[in-house]
């Protein structure tokens, strides 16, 4: 999964360091436990479970928003399938007794209350109000670098456990580093260093469709799908099997990205969010998995090279065709534009994405029932 290193202007002794847990997420959208009283040497390890999270710093005045060359774990996917672990994890040591100040940067999750913090004295309910009382959000899609000059307050640095194959990848990180080089897709957008775009998408409501249905994305932009009513998906498929998740299909053990269910009732005023930030511009193909919208030409793009054979028009015409059902051939390519790592570059640390790095934004209540 994500592997990073998070350095700090300090050297503490972990001798005698006590270690704290704190579960992320895995339902309730909180720390577990919401704060800590530690002294300098001691470890926290924040533990990621359901869901996409981060532990971000904050400040006491803003605590929605990311502090300035403040320690970030980045966004670390989980999905709802791994209930036994391994999870991913990140580790912070304390370097003094000063209040530290965190936060989940995912959609409006700070907004409702994620906050943590270490060595709050007093203070941990007022900064907890004012993250609720808080109406500036954070970006929803992860930061490619970070300075390497941190807070002294403390040192970080991301691992995963062996064998995890991360929600988002491509690969399984088997313990190691795995380094990603942006490219362009021939034929495909050429990669930019410009202003990144967030793309929107509704995704069902009066129709079976993605609207629009098929977009060019550049490197850095964000595509956000925003739900509708009835109960659908976004899902990463191939361009050889439409309607069938990448990580069905996939011979290389490829995990694709995947909303999930999102059903929204006929009454709604809120609607549930999901985005995919591009990293690279291969084509990225999308369908909507509730039954039977897939085989009516529920499908989407990102990127598909429409002087190419393998064109928007033909991914569509080819899930009508199969009508949901898998076609004769699997995937076994390298890329699927759904990688995300993390690297050690110069001493500072550096995320690099092949692909498209899913965060997750929910807004609104998740019904129980389908609404196909």
């Amino acid at each position: 999964m994500f592997s990073s290193l998070f350095l700090a202007l300090g050297v503490v002794s972990l001798a005698q360091a006590a270690q704290f847990n704190v579960t992320v997420g895995g339902g309730p959208l909180r720390y577990d436990p919401q704060f800590v009283n530690a002294n300098p040497g001691d470890i926290v390890v924040f533990t990621f479970k359901q869901a996409n999270h981060t532990a971000t710093q904050s400040t006491l005045p803003q605590p929605c928003v990311e502090m300035s060359n403040g320690f970030d774990s980045g966004y670390m996917p989980v999905s709802a399938s791994n209930t036994d672990g391994p999870f991913p994890a990140a580790q912070y040591t304390v370097l003094d007794t000063n209040p530290v100040w965190v936060y989940c940067k995912q959609g409006n999750h700070c907004q409702q209350g994620m906050v943590f913090a270490i060595n709050p004295g007093t203070q941990f309910a007022a900064f907890q109000a004012a993250a609720t009382g808080n109406s500036t959000t954070s970006s929803s899609s992860a930061s490619i670098s970070t300075s390497a000059s941190m807070s002294t307050a403390a040192s970080m640095s991301t691992t995963a456990p062996n064998g995890v194959t991360t929600v988002t990848a491509t690969v399984t990180v088997g313990g190691q580093t795995v380094t990603t080089t942006y490219g362009s897709y021939p034929g495909s957008a050429a990669p930019t260093s410009g202003t990144s775009t967030d793309h929107k998408v509704v995704v069902g409501g009066s129709s079976l469709t993605y609207t629009p249905s098929n977009i060019t994305a550049q490197v850095g932009d964000t595509v956000t799908f925003q739900f509708m009513q009835k109960n659908h998906t976004a899902t990463q498929s191939t361009f050889a099997n439409p309607c069938r998740a990448l990580t069905l299909t996939s011979t290389s053990g490829q995990v694709g990205f995947d909303s999930g269910f999102m059903p929204v009732g006929s009454n709604a005023t809120t609607f549930p969010m999901y985005t995919i930030k591009i990293n690279d511009t291969a084509p990225i193909w999308v369908y909507c998995k509730q039954s039977g919208h897939c085989g009516q030409g529920m499908v989407f793009s990102v990127n598909a090279v429409e002087s190419g054979s393998n064109n928007y028009g033909a991914f569509k015409a080819k899930a009508i065709q199969l009508n949901g059902t898998s076609s004769s051939s699997t995937t076994s390519g390298t890329s699927t534009g759904a990688q995300a790592t993390q690297t050690q570059k110069g001493g500072a640390m550096k995320m690099s994405d092949h692909g498209a790095g899913v965060v997750v934004g929910l807004v609104g209540v998740m019904a129980g029932m389908l609404l196909a």
